[in-house]
C-alpha cells in the first residue's frame, strides 16, 4: 500500500432508527475504523520500497546506467532521452507527519524519527533528479498554501542532513515499534538506516566539500565514528519477495510477458569478465548462437552482451538471433528472485572506501572496498539456490570469494583517479537490478564507470556526446505552480534543459 488515506463517508438517514440499525449491520468488525500510526508505517515504509511496477518498468533503471539493452523497441533511457520527473511522492509526506502526531508517547520517538528518515529520503532523491525543490513551504495546504516556493539545493540538503540526525537521534533512544515489515520494528535496525543515509547524503556532496556550511567531511566523520553502521546484508533496507501470489519477485515470467526482451550489456559483460567475476554466472544467461555452436553453458565464452546504445534495428537484429546474453533464470523463472535493496551494507562499504580514499575518515580503504565486493557477492549467494540452474557451474563460494579478492586486477592501488575508479566500477556491479538510481548519481558525480555514449543515437540533441545530467522539472509543477518553478529554472539553469549543472555536481 502506497499511500493509506481515510475516506469520510456521511450517510443522510431519514429514520433515526433504521440509521442506527443499518450502520450496526454494515460494520465490519475485522475492518479498523481509524488509521493508527502502526498502520501509516506499514503504508509508509512499504511506499519506498516497493518497485513502481512490475515487468520492463521496474528495469527502467537499468537502461539509463547501461547496464541492459532492450530487444523490443527504442527504450527512451537506452538512448540518453530522460523527460520529465514526478513529484508524485510528496504526497507520502503527509502520512509521515500523521504517524508522528498519531504516534503514543510510549512509541513517539520512534514513530517521529521514522518520519524524519523518511521524509529525508524522499525529498533527496527528488533534489538529485532536478535540483531545486520545495521544502520549507512543504505541508501547509491546510493553511491555504499550495504553490510552495523552491528552496536551492544548499538549503534543501542542509535540512535532509539535519532531519537525519533528528532522526538518528529519536530512533537510537527510541524503543521498538509496530507496523515494521522490515526489521519487526526495530528502532536500532533503522538508527544504522538513518546513518547509512546520511553517509550516501555526505558523498553525494563530494564536489562541494568545501563548503563551511556544510562541513561535509567532518559531518562524514562524526557519523562514521558515532553512529550506529550497517555491519551485514542483515541490516539492508530492502523488500523481500516470496512464492505467494502477489508477492512474487517483480520481473517474474509469470507475471512479465516481456522478460526475454532484456539483455546485458556489452560494457557490464566486460567489466565481469576482464576480472573472471563469477557474478556474471548469477546476473546472464548463455546467449542462444553461442549454445548452438557448442559452446558450454559453464564457458566464459557463453556470455555476450549488447551494445545498448547501437542503433535499435541493430539490438533488435541481435534479440531475434539470439547473439546475446538474457537475464539469469533466477530474475525469471525463480519465483521469490531476490530481496530488492533501496539502501544496504555493501553500498555503505563502497560509500565508506571512497572516504576513506578522499581522506575523510581513517580507515582503510582497500578493507572497505573489499567488504563491499564480498558482501555484494554474498547477498547473490544467500539468494539464490545453489543449482547450476542458476549459476551454470560457478557458485560464490567463500572460497572462490576470498581467491577473486587476491586477484592482482582487483587490488586498490595507484593514482587517486585509478583507484576511485575501481570503487565504482565495483559499486556500479554490486548495484546489478538494485539501488535504482543510484549508479548514474555516481557516474555523474565521479566519472565513473565510464558509461558508453553512442552520439550517433543518442536522444540527447543539445548534448549528444553525453549524459543528461538532469531530468526536467513535473508537468503538473509547470501547470500549477508556474511562477515558483520558473524563478527556480532561471536561477539555476536559465531553461529547463536536461544538460543544465545542478549546484550540489558543480
Amino acid at each position: 500500500m502506497k499511500h493509506i488515506k481515510t475516506i469520510a463517508a456521511g450517510v443522510v438517514c431519514t429514520l433515526l432508527a433504521g440509521c442506527s440499525n443499518f450502520e450496526d449491520i454494515n460494520t465490519n468488525p475485522d475492518t479498523p475504523t481509524n488509521v493508527n500510526s502502526s498502520l501509516l508505517a506499514t503504508g509508509a515504509i512499504h511506499g519506498i520500497l516497493a518497485p513502481s511496477s512490475s515487468g520492463k518498468t521496474f528495469v527502467t533503471h537499468m537502461f539509463i546506467t547501461k547496464y541492459l539493452g532492450w530487444g523490443e523497441g527504442a527504450v527512451d533511457g537506452q538512448y540518453n532521452d530522460f523527460g520529465r520527473a514526478s513529484f508524485s511522492d510528496y504526497a507520502y509526506l503527509q502520512d509521515y507527519k500523521n504517524m508522528a502526531e498519531l504516534a503514543p508517547e510510549s512509541n513517539k520517538s520512534a514513530y517521529e524519527g521514522l518520519a524524519a528518515l523518511l521524509k529525508a529520503y524522499v525529498l533527496f532523491n527528488h533534489t538529485l533528479e532536478v535540483g531545486d525543490i520545495p521544502y520549507s513551504q512543504i505541508l501547509q495546504g491546510e493553511e491555504g498554501l499550495l504553490t510552495p516556493v523552491y528552496d536551492t539545493q544548499k538549503d534543501v540538503c542542509l535540512g535532509v542532513l539535519e532531519d537525519l540526525q533528528e532522526a538518528y537521534s529519536k530512533l537510537s533512544a527510541a524503543q521498538d515499534f509496530s507496523g515494521d515489515i522490515v526489521f519487526g520494528g526495530s528502532a536500532r535496525q533503522w538508527a544504522k538506516v538513518a546513518t547509512a543515509l546520511q553517509l550516501r547524503v555526505l558523498i553525494n556532496l563530494s564536489k562541494r566539500e568545501d563548503d563551511a556550511d556544510l562541513n561535509v567531511a567532518q559531518r562524514f566523520r562524526e557519523a562514521y565514528q558515532n553512529g550506529l553502521l550497517m555491519e551485514s546484508n542483515e541490516d539492508n533496507l530492502q523488500l523481500a519477495f516470496s512464492d505467494k501470489a502477489g508477492q512474487y519477485y517483480p520481473y517474474n515470467s509469470s507475471t512479465n510477458r516481456h522478460w526475454a526482451y532484456a539483455m546485458l550489456s556489452d560494457f557490464l559483460v566486460k567489466l565481469l569478465k576482464d576480472n573472471q567475476d563469477y557474478r556474471l554466472f548469477y546476473y546472464g544467461r548463455p546467449a542462444q548462437t553461442q549454445l548452438d555452436a557448442g559452446v558450454a553453458a559453464a564457458s566464459w565464452d557463453a556470455f555476450v552482451g549488447v551494445d545498448p546504445t547501437a542503433p535499435i534495428s541493430e539490438v533488435k537484429d541481435h534479440y531475434a538471433a539470439g547473439d546475446c546474453s538474457g537475464l539469469n533464470p533466477r530474475y525469471v523463472d525463480y519465483i521469490s528472485g531476490e530481496p530488492y535493496i533501496q539502501l544496504g551494507y555493501a553500498e555503505q562499504c563502497f560509500i565508506l572506501a571512497e572516504a576513506a580514499l578522499r581522506g575523510w575518515i581513517s580507515a582503510d580503504a582497500s578493507q572497505l572496498y573489499k567488504q563491499g565486493i564480498r558482501a555484494s557477492m554474498e547477498f547473490i549467494y544467500d539468494h539464490t539456490p545453489d543449482s547450476e540452474t542458476y549459476h551454470y557451474g560457478h557458485p560464490l563460494t567463500d572460497t572462490y570469494i576470498d581467491s577473486f579478492l587476491k586477484q592482482s586486477s582487483v587490488q586498490l592501488s595507484g593514482s587517486f583517479d585509478e583507484q576511485l575508479r575501481k570503487i565504482m566500477e565495483q559499486k556500479y556491479i554490486a548495484a546489478f537490478m538494485q539501488l535504482p538510481y543510484q549508479p548514474y548519481y555516481d557516474y555523474r558525480r565521479t566519472g565513473y564507470p565510464v558509461l558508453p555514449v553512442n552520439p550517433e543515437t543518442s536522444q540527447n540533441f543539445n548534448a549528444p556526446d553525453k549524459l543528461p545530467m538532469r531530468w526536467q522539472y513535473p508537468d503538473v509543477e509547470i501547470s500549477y505552480n508556474t511562477e515558483n518553478v520558473e524563478t527556480a529554472i532561471q536561477r539555476q539553469y536559465g531553461s529547463d534543459e536536461v544538460n543544465g549543472v545542478m549546484w550540489i555536481l558543480q
